[in-house]
């Protein structure tokens, strides 16, 4: 139900202004691609605005299947506020999980008292992420939206060990960046099935299922698209406070964009995603 606090949309025909003002106002708050990519995101400011294809998977029933079935301990990577993984309980002794950011405290209330040992992780200098854990401690570990080390996953899987992941193809965003005529800020080519999967492959693991699901994002109207910058922040960094002079910088693109959807049109942008399972063998 829309809050009534929230100030009606403009139509996507009404003047840029109105446009830039509503997105500034509405409610939105900086959200992880985990958080926003789950729905973990109150978006009903822009709720029939804004739409992204579900894939034809569900991650949190086949993460359930496999906890259920572990005979060890169970790893989360990137937990974030550990709601999820809590939910897949009751977990098996001895469970782990980890998160960087900002929510890692959230997480270790959450799931301390479940006997879950939560440990903050950082990228070492070289951009991967290690695991502060042992060699084959875990049965079991899971990934959802968050950066894998393949080779530290195969370190602290067990023989026999399987491994699940759901990720974001990096492709995501690009078409909102061409239309605002912004570079990306990441290589689209960074995270792919066939990415995940060979260094998956070369860390010693089996790929026993991989798919990928061809979803798009769409948007009605330039609030929406701005109101997704806001929650959004790693798409354009610089649009992310819409600033005054932020918007005064991307004028000329956001006014294109705008007359885009004043004419009736909307913009579909890509929203892929990437599902994985892998197994160490014995």
């Amino acid at each position: 139900m829309l809050d009534v606090s929230i100030a009606p949309a403009p139509a996507p025909d009404a003047p840029f202004e109105d446009h830039v003002e509503w997105a500034r106002n509405a409610p939105a708050t900086p959200a992880t691609p985990a958080a926003l990519f789950t729905g973990g995101l109150d978006a009903t400011p822009a709720v029939d605005r804004l739409t992204t294809d579900t894939p034809d998977w569900d991650y949190p029933a086949l993460a359930r299947e496999i906890v259920l079935k572990t005979r060890g301990a169970v790893l989360d990577i990137g937990t974030g506020d550990g709601d999820f993984f809590a939910g897949l309980g009751p977990l098996p002794i001895a469970s782990a999980a980890t998160e960087a950011g900002p929510v890692f405290l959230a997480a270790r209330r959450r799931l301390a008292p479940l006997g879950v040992d939560v440990r903050r992780v950082e990228p070492s200098w070289t951009g991967d992420v290690l695991l502060p854990f042992f060699d084959g401690q875990f049965s079991t570990v899971l990934s959802r939206f968050s950066s894998i080390d393949p080779d530290e996953v195969g370190r602290v899987l067990e023989p026999g060990g399987t491994f699940l992941t759901e990720q974001v193809d990096t492709r995501d965003g690009i078409v909102l960046n061409q239309a605002l005529r912004v570079p990306l800020g990441w290589d689209p080519d960074g995270v792919t099935i066939d990415v995940i999967s060979d260094g998956l492959v070369a860390s010693g693991l089996e790929i026993v299922e991989a798919t990928e699901y061809a979803g798009t994002r769409t948007f009605k109207d330039l609030s929406s698209v701005l109101w997704y910058l806001r929650t959004a922040a790693w798409q354009v960094p610089d649009l992310a406070e819409l600033t005054p002079a932020a918007v005064a910088r991307h004028e000329a693109a956001l006014r294109g964009l705008h007359m885009h959807f004043a004419t009736g049109n909307e913009l579909v942008d890509e929203a892929p995603r990437i599902l994985v399972t892998a197994r160490r063998p014995f």
